[in-house]
């Protein structure tokens, strides 16, 4: 769990760990900045000796997540949290219980709907569905994984602990697990059942992606130069990663990064032959406008 300024919803939090199905269980905290409270909230809680705390780099979330990829000895079941969701009880189990289906030596990667709420955990409504089957040629240009639904099995913290030593930045960690995971072969699941209530205020870092407001987001990020930088910054970063992708998968990443340096015409042939897709009509839509203006 990576903590930020987190004490006003952090105790909530901690109380649906304790409810899990799936009892075995320990929790590493890296508390990033200036502690509101979070430390003694901890200290307190009824769960204390199930939970360690180490200093986050200072640095925003996505670096203190891989600050914490990079700690945490890897070889267990990985489950990523953020200090204000709540996790339903069958939250843990059921991603174990789908991670158990792949053979224990592959890379795999679960992850769910959820259901977004509003501050007080109420007004539920599920987040958006994924209709199309994870890839590596989807996760290059959108992420489809929530991070506080994710669990890794074994092989994947394995995988994920490893790559994290040599990668600097990431646009948002989630992200980069679902390039990493799919780019090295691996498996990713997507569960259409919810695993937890995601809190939705004014503190989100990025925010559920759903609805008109959400879609016009977006599309402000690809015209005012956004979603391009969070291109470049997720490209310099698999390029590091590329020695654990699949053969096909490496050609597939230079095919786009060079694609980006050609002429118009050029870059959206390579760009379509190399299969690059988004989940959905008005987001394939919208990547298409990015890379026709050069910002992709």
């Amino acid at each position: 769990m990576a903590v930020h300024q987190g004490a006003s919803h952090l105790e909530e939090q901690l109380d649906s760990l304790t409810t899990q199905e799936h009892e075995n269980w320990q929790l590493v905290v890296s508390i990033d900045g200036e502690d509101d409270g979070c430390a003694k909230i901890i200290e307190n809680h009824a769960a204390s000796n199930r939970i360690s705390q180490i200093s986050g780099p200072g640095k925003g979330a996505a670096a203190n997540f891989l600050h914490l990829m990079r700690q945490v000895d890897p070889g267990n079941y990985w489950a990523f949290s953020d200090q204000d969701d709540f996790w339903l009880p069958h939250k843990l189990s059921r991603a174990i219980e789908r991670l158990e289906e792949v053979s224990w030596n592959t890379p795999a990667m679960y992850h769910s709907r959820c259901l977004i709420t509003d501050d007080t955990l109420d007004n539920h409504r599920i987040s958006p569905a994924r209709p199309k089957p994870p890839s590596f040629a989807n996760a290059l240009v959108q992420n489809i994984a929530g991070g506080n639904t994710i669990v890794l099995n074994p092989a994947a913290s394995r995988l994920v602990h490893a790559a994290a030593q040599d990668v600097d930045d990431v646009t948002v960690h989630d992200w980069w697990l679902y390039q990493l995971i799919t780019g090295a072969g691996g498996v990713v699941m997507h569960d259409d059942a919810p695993s937890l209530l995601y809190r939705q205020h004014g503190a989100n870092l990025i925010g559920a992606n759903d609805g008109m407001r959400a879609r016009a987001r977006r599309l402000r990020m690809v015209m005012d130069g956004t979603y391009k930088g969070w291109m470049e910054t997720n490209l310099k970063a698999l390029k590091t990663c590329a020695p654990y992708f699949t053969p096909e998968n490496r050609r597939l990443l230079r095919r786009v990064m060079a694609a980006r340096r050609q002429p118009l015409a050029v870059r959206m042939k390579m760009l379509r032959e190399a299969g690059i897709h988004r989940q959905t009509q008005f987001a394939n839509s919208i990547m298409w406008v990015s890379v026709a203006l050069g910002r992709l």
